[in-house]
């Protein structure tokens, strides 16, 4: 195992340190005593698995393809942003605008997530990205999502709403998976909300055991309590907005 000391280090000189390792083919990266350096993971390539302790800054695994990042603690705003493959997985809150354009690969945070979660989140090809919140969620979560799955569990459980207000506003695409009940006062007109069926049930429940796995929580404790499903009932919301 390869350790990186981030100590004071310029985030430019970090990410050119850790794309160095994984070019020459370090499996097993742990990155120390990370304070707010921007970029990591950005564009890496591989299987690496590289474990950051601290808190990274913004912008945390764009456009990656392949890599796991493991995050001990909170992280920051924009994570996963056009992510093609790979995982990361956040052992804390994360902040706003995670998974924007995310292409493929899996995110799954531990704790609360700020706002909109998951917008123009999108599947390319056979390609489908996964977000799973353990926690609560801010507004406008699944805003303008065309595709990929959004799970929303709410596991606090500390009397404070599991989401904000516009829940999947201009979805046209993908499936949102929310832990309890949900109010059609709290969606985007554009949604519609139905009860799981037995493929919903295996999707969540594949989905949810490598979360559990990445999180040390039982499946069978999650699914105690029932889902709903939130999918999108037009494909154009705002068709009649356009010239064409």
């Amino acid at each position: 195992m390869l350790e990186i000391n981030a100590s004071g280090m310029y985030y430019r000189d970090l990410n050119q340190k850790i794309r160095d390792a994984v070019d020459k083919g370090e499996k097993d990266i742990t990155v120390k005593n990370v304070n707010g350096q921007y970029y990591m993971g950005d564009g890496l390539r591989g299987k690496s698995t590289i474990t950051i302790e601290g808190v990274p800054g913004n912008d945390l695994a764009a456009f990656m393809d392949g890599p796991t990042l493991i995050i001990k603690a909170n992280a920051q705003d924009n994570i996963s942003n056009t992510m093609n493959t790979g995982k990361v997985v956040i052992h804390g809150n994360a902040g706003d605008v995670l998974g924007y354009g995310m292409r493929g690969g899996k995110l799954h945070i531990f704790g609360d997530v700020g706002y909109r979660v998951g917008i123009h989140m999108k599947g390319v090809k056979k390609q489908a990205p996964t977000i799973i919140v353990g926690g609560t969620a801010g507004d406008f979560f699944g805003e303008y999502m065309a595709g990929g799955v959004l799970i929303l569990l709410g596991l606090n459980d500390d009397g404070r709403p599991i989401v904000g207000d516009y829940l999947g506003t201009g979805m046209h695409g993908g499936v949102i998976y929310v832990r309890g009940e949900v109010e059609k006062e709290n969606c985007g007109a554009e949604v519609g909300i139905l009860d799981l069926d037995d493929e919903d049930m295996k999707v969540l429940k594949d989905s949810l055991a490598e979360y559990c796995k990445d999180m040390g929580l039982s499946l069978d404790e999650i699914m105690k309590k029932g889902f709903k499903k939130l999918i999108p009932v037009s494909l154009r919301p705002y068709g009649n907005l356009y010239a064409y």
